[in-house]
C-alpha cells in the first residue's frame, strides 16, 4: 500500500541532493572566476568590451582577442567585488566541505567505525554547510548587480561615458547559489525521510504511523 504511493526513497533523496549540490558548486566555483561579473561596451568605439571579474579585468577588441589584466592590488578593487571576493571563497570553500562530509552520510557508503546517528548527523552538516555556501554566492551577486544598476542610473555621471552593465556571471551566480539553497534542502528532506522510516520500520500499524503517513504526504506535495 504506503510503500509504492513514495516512490523516492530516502536513497535517492540523498543522492539528489549531492548531485544538485555539487552542481551548484560548480558553477558557483566558475563564476568565482569569470571576468564578466561587469560589462561595458563604449559607444564611441563600437570594437572595444570591456569584462571586470574578482579577479581581474578583461579588454576584448576584434584585432586581438581578449586580453586580461589581474588587479594590481586589492586596493585598487572596488568595495563591491573586495566583498564578492571573500563571500566567493567562503562560498566554495562551504559548498566543497558540504559535498566531502555528504559522501560518507550516505547510504550504502560503508565507513570503518560507524557509531549510529553518524550518518543522520553527517547530512545535517551538509544541509547546513550548503545553505551557507549558496547564501554566500548569492549575497556577492546580488550586491555586485545592485551597485551596478545603481551606478548605471547615476545622475551625476556624463551622459558620454560608458557606463558598466552586470554581466553574465550574475545570472550563472544566481542559479549556483540557488542550486546550493535547493541541494541543501533537499539533504534536510533526505534526513526526515529516513526519520520517517526507521519509524515505520521500528513501530508495525500503530494509529500514530498512519498520522505521520497523511503528514508526510502533506509535506511530500511542498
Amino acid at each position: 500500500g504506503m510503500k509504492s504511493m513514495v516512490f523516492l526513497t530516502a536513497k535517492m533523496m540523498q543522492r539528489t541532493a549531492l548531485f544538485v549540490t555539487v552542481g551548484g558548486l560548480v558553477t558557483s566555483l566558475i563564476t568565482t572566476f569569470l571576468p564578466h561579473w561587469k560589462t561595458m561596451n563604449s559607444d564611441l568605439n563600437e570594437v572595444e568590451n570591456w569584462f571586470s571579474g574578482l579577479w581581474h579585468t578583461c579588454l576584448y577588441t576584434e584585432e586581438v582577442g581578449i586580453q586580461c589584466k589581474a588587479y594590481d592590488s586589492i586596493m585598487g578593487l572596488p568595495l563591491d567585488l573586495q566583498i564578492s571576493r571573500v563571500l566567493m571563497s567562503v562560498s566554495i570553500g562551504t559548498g566543497a566541505s558540504a559535498v566531502l562530509a555528504a559522501f560518507p552520510g550516505l547510504e550504502g557508503v560503508e565507513m570503518c567505525m560507524e557509531p549510529p546517528g553518524v550518518k543522520r548527523r553527517l547530512l545535517i552538516f551538509s544541509g547546513v554547510l550548503s545553505w551557507v555556501s549558496g547564501l554566500t554566492t548569492l549575497a556577492p551577486v546580488s550586491v555586485v548587480a545592485y551597485t551596478t544598476v545603481v551606478d548605471f542610473w547615476d545622475e551625476g555621471f556624463p551622459d558620454v561615458m560608458p557606463r558598466w552593465e552586470y554581466g553574465e556571471a550574475m545570472f550563472s551566480g544566481w542559479f549556483g547559489g540557488l542550486a546550493l539553497v535547493i541541494g541543501g534542502t533537499l539533504f534536510f528532506v533526505a534526513v526526515c525521510m529516513g526519520d520517517y522510516d526507521q519509524q515505520t520500520s521500528s513501530v508495525p500499524n500503530s494509529p500514530q504511523v498512519k498520522q505521520k503517513t497523511q503528514h508526510y504526504l502533506k509535506t511530500e506535495v511542498l
